[in-house]
């Protein structure tokens, strides 16, 4: 009698557990069917997880895929709706002409962690954001941004790139870690006012750390704290994800404090210098940002935008010059015509660089590097027909952008004549938004432009690259984290010599 009570017991709890489960599955999908009444049309999301799924099995097919479903069309990150603007027109009204309706961050629960709101990247759209921001684009102008000098380092560097390569000339090799190293170099210059050697242990540690957490932020347990925030308690790669940042940002700790001990505040000799003379500055002022934290978190930023985003964009560079052999020599023949074998490259060089300055933007529209860049409104607005409240996730598809059928004369093809007009001179397209559009495009922008432009004519000027015989090609989809990176492989490059 008293097993067959326990036995009813037990039984009575699965029930009820049973039922539990049932009524918050009809409850999740009668608030799915209700939300998805009044939104964009869009893939049937599943209770709970949304269509997490559908973006895990094929990211690129998937954010192209939305366009299908109109100008505006949404999807669901778990139990969050995220709308996605397939027209530029629309696009363009709304993040440029009302773009501080639409220039909030959308949290990322895997980097909101370690974040907490300060910095630039990741902040909230408001005041801390508005004044890291501006100081930032000012600090970066004032130390050479868009200026010869920055050329100059990017040319030099761009020959210690060289150097680095050919020690491994006519072998096999992966050129992720000097590729990295180089551009870093710039940002690092700027930042830390110095730069590193390609052989630098701890340097290598902290770019393998920054590698690491672009693929570890895309990782499908990091992507499922978006379903089960509590999960960023438990082990997994979330926990390597923090412990990266927090190295990271111990390092800068270290930078900043042997800045302090040398401080010249009449002569600032970097970014780090500079925000200290401004936290001085603003010791009086009740509303400054102006602050250890935010100062950390934005030279962190500074950091990984101006090294992993460039860097990302030069080793799809080397994969498709590799897979277009006939576009690689024709850079070659057109760089050496107009700049020899021993002149630098400069960014006035462009007009008489056309071609080359087809093919770096046409790596750009290939590459695609950032085809998910979802925001939030700031306060209840309107897009078309639809009323956005505030906090409302918006994503403008930069991804069918640059692959738009009606526009581009090769959209499916690597070729760079789709930059370039019927007498071979260069002509940017209005569908080129590499750099993203309104309050939160690439704050970098300016030296992107000279890092890629120098880089790419350096290297194509004095290097042949080439699949090594027998390597498999690389699955072109690419890994889709914070930004789309091409999966690792190695090449082959040989100097050119000095004379044809």
């Amino acid at each position: 009698m008293e097993s067959m009570l326990r036995y009813l017991g037990w039984t009575s709890v699965g029930l009820a557990l049973l039922g539990g489960l049932l009524f918050l599955l009809m409850l999740e999908i009668f608030r799915l069917n209700a939300s998805r009444s009044r939104s964009p049309p869009g893939p049937k999301p599943l209770p709970f997880v949304g269509n997490l799924p559908h973006l895990m099995k094929n990211s690129m097919a998937f954010v192209r895929s939305m366009a299908e479903y109109g100008d505006v069309s949404c999807f669901y990150l778990a139990q969050k709706q995220v709308i996605v603007v397939n027209s530029l027109p629309m696009v363009k009204k709304a993040f440029i002409q009302n773009g501080g309706a639409f220039a909030g961050r959308s949290p990322v629960p895997i980097l909101d962690f370690v974040t907490n709101g300060y910095g630039i990247i990741m902040a909230p759209y408001g005041t801390s954001w508005k004044q890291q921001r501006r100081f930032a684009l000012h600090t970066l102008r004032n130390f050479g941004l868009g200026k010869k000098n920055v050329e100059e380092r990017v040319a030099e560097e761009a020959q210690y790139l060289i150097r680095e390569m050919l020690k491994q000339e006519g072998k096999p090799f992966s050129p992720m870690h000097p590729i990295m190293n180089a551009v870093s170099n710039i940002i690092c210059s700027i930042v830390f006012g110095d730069r590193f050697e390609y052989d630098d242990k701890r340097f290598a540690k902290l770019l393998e750390i920054l590698e690491e957490n672009i693929q570890l932020a895309g990782a499908p347990v990091s992507r499922m704290v978006y379903v089960v925030p509590f999960i960023r308690h438990f082990p997994g790669p979330h926990q390597k994800v923090w412990q990266n940042v927090k190295s990271l940002k111990d390092y800068i700790r270290e930078v900043v404090e042997e800045h302090r001990k040398t401080l010249d505040p009449e002569n600032p000799r970097d970014f780090i210098d500079a925000y200290l003379v401004e936290m001085t500055k603003q010791q009086s002022n009740e509303d400054s940002t102006f602050n250890e934290e935010n100062m950390i978190m934005s030279t962190s930023d500074l950091f990984l935008a101006g090294t992993d985003t460039t860097a990302t964009t030069l080793k799809w560079g080397l994969i498709y010059m590799m897979d277009n052999p006939d576009v690689q020599e024709r850079c070659h023949e057109e760089i050496v015509r107009v700049l020899g074998f021993e002149r630098s490259a400069c960014m006035d060089d462009r007009a008489q660089l056309p071609y080359t300055h087809a093919t770096v933007h046409e790596i750009q529209r290939c590459a695609d590097i950032i085809p998910m860049a979802i925001h939030e409104t700031t306060q209840a607005t309107q897009l078309g027909e639809y009323h956005l409240p505030k906090g409302t996730k918006i994503m403008p598809n930069l991804a069918i952008f640059l692959a738009d059928r009606e526009h581009w004369k090769h959209p499916d093809t690597f070729n760079p004549e789709n930059f370039l007009d019927e007498k071979g001179q260069f002509f940017k397209s209005d569908h080129f938004v590499a750099y993203s559009l309104g309050p939160r495009m690439c704050a970098g922008e300016t030296l992107a432009k000279a890092e890629l432009f120098i880089f790419l004519t350096s290297l194509l000027q004095r290097l042949k690259f080439s699949w090594p015989p027998g390597a498999p090609r690389p699955n072109m989809d690419g890994i889709l984290s914070i930004v789309r990176s091409p999966f690792p492989f190695s090449t082959i490059c040989r100097s050119r010599g000095t004379t044809h």
